[in-house]
């Protein structure tokens, strides 16, 4: 599969892989001074580049670093960001800053990365009844502790 990336931005850096064993490219910050997110805050950080999936097989899943999340407590504002394959704007990120200090962005900056996986889309069918199962509605931790 080839994934066609196009710099909306002279200063755009283009997502990168760590190691060739990495699922996620690294997502750049594309700002031209840095960006401060106080504890509580969201910001919306762009990278200045637009994909174009190959077609409605494929999504690009926008994700945390797990380095920002984990020591800095930035991570992303809707939990995991959905790239559509008809989606051709630029990519943007919206950090929130989940820990009890302020941190900030810098220009180039790693921000998140980008995985590219399979989608199914099913037709979508009413029905009246659902087939049954051992687990039936039980959730919210029905098969572990009580």
């Amino acid at each position: 599969m080839e994934l066609k990336i196009k710099k909306l931005r002279e200063n755009a850096i283009l997502p990168t892989r760590g190691t060739k064993g990495s699922a996620g490219a690294d997502l750049y910050a594309c700002i031209e001074e840095s960006v401060t997110i106080n504890p509580g805050d969201l910001k919306l950080i762009p990278t200045g580049v637009a994909i174009a999936l190959p077609d409605s097989s494929a999504v690009a899943y926008l994700y945390a670093r797990s380095g920002l999340g984990v020591k800095h407590g930035i991570c992303l504002a809707n939990g995991v960001g959905v790239v559509d394959s008809d989606y051709r704007g630029e990519i943007m990120v919206g950090l929130c800053n989940v820990s009890g200090e302020p941190y900030t962005i810098e220009p180039n900056e790693r921000i998140a990365q980008m995985v590219i996986s399979p989608v199914i889309i099913p037709e979508l069918v009413e029905v009246e009844k659902l087939d049954e199962t051992d687990r039936g509605e039980g959730g919210f931790g029905s098969t572990g502790k009580k």
